[in-house]
């Protein structure tokens, strides 16, 4: 295993290397960093209960109130900044455990052999058949209201694609010569999935984290909006849901709802960009069809067209 980690270990650094290399992904960092940065400081930056009445309902923006006032006279600044927090906390909470299931019950249907791999087969078609949102929508209407509750949903609705690609990856590397060698040495099948199998699919878990952290930033917001969540608790789903439920869009009120839909489409952005620069830092095929691109375009020399390579026969 020794011979093993020092290689492991250089493929992850220059795995990391390459993707703190693509613009794409130090753009979309960037942007996810700045939200948490925003979340985390929300009671410094906007100190006080959000939920509190400042001034008359409506306002528009101006130089004391920069995005306006709710209906019923929040301050809308505070609102957006403690909504972060709130959307933020639930996604990436809920983006972690989609993936530890994912990675448990995935790797594990595809490592182990007999009734366990298809009892957990046939749950996880079962739960693939059954369409995510509508499943999260029908068990968020009989839960209690409550942050938690939303986690609970979204991570029942979303574990089984991302355990249907590892146990497919799982199925692959099992058959490899150093899980043989592996289980030769005497060590035990948890060890093998989780020591010597996960590590060759970093890559797949990290690509599982971002998609299901957009999933469920996603899905909070619209299960805030129709009414499923706490709508007392400040949200982006919830500003949402306040402003349709007074009518923001009818009356031109655009600050109660604009800045909350930009944020949600910003970080969906930001989490969709990072995801493409993994899959193609990750991808040896990618790479290379992008690497031969840049190399014809370099031997053609600016404006001049794209050379035709053709195979000697």
């Amino acid at each position: 295993m020794l011979t093993q980690d020092k290689p492991l270990r250089v493929k992850r650094t220059l795995w990391i290397s390459r993707l703190l290399r693509d613009w794409r992904a130090d753009l979309g960092i960037g942007i996810i960093l700045f939200f948490i940065i925003l979340a985390l400081l929300s009671p410094v930056l906007a100190p006080g209960n959000p939920n509190y009445f400042v001034d008359e309902g409506n306002l528009p923006p101006s130089a004391k109130h920069i995005l306006g006032t709710m209906s019923l006279g929040q301050e809308g600044y505070a609102q957006l900044i403690w909504g972060a927090r709130m959307s933020l906390g639930i996604g990436f909470t809920t983006g972690l455990v989609i993936t530890f299931l994912s990675v448990a019950i995935g790797m594990i249907t595809g490592y182990a052999r007999g009734l366990l791999s298809d009892v957990l087969s046939v749950l996880t078609n079962v739960f693939l058949v059954i369409p995510g949102l509508c499943l999260a929508i029908v068990m968020a209407a009989y839960l209690p209201s409550g942050p938690l509750s939303i986690i609970v949903v979204l991570s029942i609705s979303g574990w089984p694609w991302g355990a249907r690609v590892l146990r497919a990856q799982t199925l692959s590397l099992r058959e490899k010569d150093f899980v043989a060698a592996a289980l030769v040495s005497g060590e035990s099948h948890l060890h093998i999935i989780f020591f010597d199998i996960l590590p060759n699919m970093i890559s797949l878990v990290v690509a599982n984290v971002i998609g299901s952290t957009m999933y469920a930033i996603g899905a909070e917001v619209g299960l805030e909006f129709l009414g499923l969540g706490n709508i007392s608790s400040v949200s982006w789903g919830s500003i949402l849901y306040w402003a349709r439920a007074t009518s923001a869009l009818p009356r031109g009120a655009w600050w109660q709802f604009l800045p909350a839909g930009l944020c949600v489409a910003l970080i969906g952005f930001a989490l969709t960009l990072t995801n493409f620069a993994l899959d193609e830092v990750s991808n040896p095929r990618l790479r290379k069809e992008m690497g031969s691109k840049h190399g014809l375009r370099s031997i053609a020399g600016p404006g001049q067209p794209t050379p035709v390579v053709r195979s000697i026969q």
